[in-house]
């Protein structure tokens, strides 16, 4: 089980992955200089910091507060646990439609008003619970309100992965290790760029990786858009994008 190398040596890996300076990351997330130096020295750094890396590194902030294996705040979570199973049909639904299809479903849970939280956010646990790149990836897609048989499902429909519900657990809790294929099919669905997925859990890609398919951006779109849907939300755009399936072409989805 590979141990976790720390949030500061992930980050400066990306850093010279990209080519880019301390000076010009501290710049553009309006932090001092020496605040960045001490993460990259190992220091913790706080919410308000990592919030700020993100938005610099064109991040998901919860994305890095994974990364840093800090409690993930309220606000950066799916709002409605119980809308996953629906979130995973419209993925699955959307995934066959014509691009103008998938726009349009993304542009309607845009559109649709946010509701209030109504309990804390609680993803199933890691068993064990361990900093495994296994588990920092499985967390990311759990924060994107898909349970295990979601990912199974949606990493089958979108990407060349297809394996069981239960492997995904088993992926989280350290006991099986991810592969350059997981890395590029996860990143996908993560919005991730692939390379720097593989930067960051330390699994070298044996070549550069194609871009990832139309499909497969506005899946990673779409699960983030979605994350914001109470159940009763998810349902309505679940059913929609079902219904639009079997629609002739052109025919707008309201």
């Amino acid at each position: 089980m590979m141990e976790h190398p720390g949030f500061g040596a992930q980050l400066a890996s990306l850093l010279d992955h990209r080519g880019l300076g301390v000076q010009e990351l501290a710049d553009r997330a309006g932090l001092a200089v020496d605040e960045v130096r001490a993460v990259l020295a190992g220091e913790s750094p706080g919410e308000k910091p990592l919030r700020r890396l993100a938005s610099a590194l064109g991040f998901h902030a919860v994305d890095l507060f994974i990364l840093a294996r800090l409690a993930v705040p309220d606000d950066m979570a799916p709002l409605d646990a119980t809308a996953a199973n629906w979130v995973t049909s419209t993925v699955t639904d959307a995934v066959r439609l014509p691009a103008a299809g998938r726009r349009e479903l993304l542009r309607l849970i845009r559109s649709l008003p946010q509701e209030e939280r109504r309990s804390s956010f609680a993803p199933k646990p890691l068993m064990p619970l361990d900093g495994s790149p296994g588990a920092w990836v499985i967390r990311m897609l759990q924060y994107r309100n898909l349970n295990w048989m979601g990912m199974a499902k949606t990493l089958a429909f979108v990407t060349p992965t297809y394996l069981s519900a239960a492997t995904y657990g088993v992926i989280g809790s350290g006991r099986k290790e991810l592969t350059p294929r997981l890395v590029t099919d996860f990143a996908a669905l993560l919005g991730i760029n692939a390379s720097e997925l593989a930067t960051l859990t330390g699994v070298p890609l044996r070549e550069m990786p194609p871009s990832p398919s139309p499909e497969a951006v506005d899946t990673a779109a779409l699960l983030w858009e979605a994350r914001r849907l109470s159940a009763d939300q998810a349902r309505y755009v679940s059913e929609l994008a079902g219904s639009l399936r079997s629609r002739p072409r052109g025919t707008p989805l309201l």
